[in-house]
């Protein structure tokens, strides 16, 4: 019995069926999200526990001087792992939302990157951002209580990696935004990252430059420290905007299945281009259509 058949004879089993599968789905913009939560829920957790838990502690990592904890002397002490588990999947689930945007776009979910530039632009994007995913895991891994100098190298790839993976995408999403001017997500999206960068580079230049001068200022450096990290996170967040649209040609890829199998005819498939949906009208219309004969035709049955 075929499954067109089935679907006709029996379209409340299929809606459930259907409406089972969109429920269970997880849609890519949730990738970003969760990279996000990880790093802020670290974060909070390592900024509690140094105050509340040991009472704003001074730890061997820190110097004379300092009052004030780095992010990587909390990390180093009792709540290692916790950081280190931190890193790791804030890391890779952000680094897979670089990866699928890069594949969304291929494939054309989302609007298609259509210049040469464009694509190399997204590629940088996806490898310099592997370089800051091994800063950050290494960084954790390599503590600043054991390892204070390969932490520092480390640190270094992290910052700098994401710091140019975000130069990268800003460019990538600046020329597009200039080619589909009717799309404002892109426009919206631009100018957050746009933002991330200018905020994250002064941070980042700040920071350094309290730490080479050491001593009292190391406690200035660990102030901008915490709040470069904070920063980071939303700046993870920032991808769910890019990846949302997805969600949407999802849907419309589902509901053409459901109208198919209910009929046993393919619908036709529209696709983004020019910053927005062709044939709208017509594909409304279409399922209506479809609709409409797919009740004829279960009568007929």
């Amino acid at each position: 019995m075929s499954s067109s058949y089935v679907s006709l004879a029996n379209p409340t089993s299929t809606a459930i069926g259907n409406h089972t599968n969109m429920a269970f789905r997880v849609s890519y913009w949730v990738i970003p999200i969760f990279s996000g939560l990880s790093w802020l829920v670290t974060l909070l957790a390592l900024l509690l526990y140094w105050i509340v838990a040991t009472s704003s502690t001074h730890y061997s990592s820190m110097s004379p001087e300092q009052t004030i904890a780095f992010i990587s002397d909390v990390g180093a002490s009792t709540l290692k792992p916790l950081f280190v588990t931190g890193c790791i999947l804030t890391s890779v689930l952000l680094d897979a939302s670089f990866l699928c945007d890069w594949f969304l776009r291929r494939r054309g979910r989302l609007l298609p990157n259509e210049t040469r530039t464009e694509r190399v632009l997204s590629g940088l994007t996806v490898a310099f951002a592997v370089v800051g995913m091994v800063g950050l895991c290494c960084l954790a891994g390599f503590d600043t209580a054991r390892f204070p100098r390969l932490h520092l190298v480390f640190l270094f790839f992290f910052i700098v990696g994401y710091l140019i993976s975000a130069v990268c995408i800003c460019a990538q999403y600046r020329r597009l935004g200039k080619r589909y001017l009717e799309n404002p997500l892109l426009r919206t999206s631009y100018r957050i990252k746009l933002a991330f960068v200018v905020v994250e580079f002064l941070l980042a230049v700040t920071f350094v430059a309290l730490l080479v001068r050491g001593g009292e200022y190391y406690n200035r450096a660990a102030v901008v420290e915490w709040v470069l990290a904070l920063v980071f996170s939303f700046y993870a967040f920032s991808f769910a905007i890019d990846l949302y649209p997805a969600a949407e040609t999802s849907t419309r890829r589902q509901q053409r299945q459901s109208v198919t199998d209910k009929n046993g005819v393919a619908e036709p498939e529209y696709t983004v281009a020019g910053g927005a949906e062709l044939g709208r009208a017509d594909e409304e219309m279409a399922m209506r259509s479809a609709r409409v004969g797919g009740e004829d035709g279960t009568r007929l049955l």
